[in-house]
């Protein structure tokens, strides 16, 4: 088989940040990198699934939803893919500076409820918004 594109790149040397992907069928697939690859420090399940329903919520909800067409975990659990259509990078950069301020500000998870998540006791919103605030300091250099 036919490796995919992102098990063709070194992760050893992969940065934090934001990086663009491929392009196909015109979505574009953006690497939400918030942790060093192989670095030993991962996003916690719990704060992952926590930042999915906030930035989930925060993109769909954003000026930009329409060209927004998901958002998800990393199942290495050193970031998230976000696929967009018709975004350049710094529209990207601004949407996603965007919608972790909208995250940050959330007093309560979207979607928390039993009936509304498959997994609603996994969640700390307070180790989400630390480790949105370090995703923020990272895109604030780029």
């Amino acid at each position: 088989m036919d490796k995919i594109p992102s098990f063709t790149k070194n992760h050893d040397v992969l940065p934090t940040g934001l990086h663009e992907g491929v392009v196909a069928h015109g979505v574009t697939t953006w690497d939400l990198r918030f942790k060093k690859p192989n670095g030993g420090d991962f996003i916690s399940p719990k704060s992952l699934h926590t930042v999915e329903h906030l930035l989930a919520t925060t993109l769909r909800n954003s000026a930009q939803r329409e060209n927004v067409i998901y958002f998800g975990p990393m199942g290495c659990r050193t970031g998230f893919y976000l696929l967009t259509v018709n975004l350049t990078y710094n529209e990207v950069l601004a949407l996603l500076k965007e919608s972790c301020a909208a995250a940050l500000a959330l007093e309560e998870i979207p979607g928390n409820r039993r009936e509304e998540c498959g997994n609603y006791l996994e969640h700390d919103l307070q180790s989400a918004k630390k480790d949105i605030a370090e995703y923020v300091n990272i895109l604030e250099k780029l």
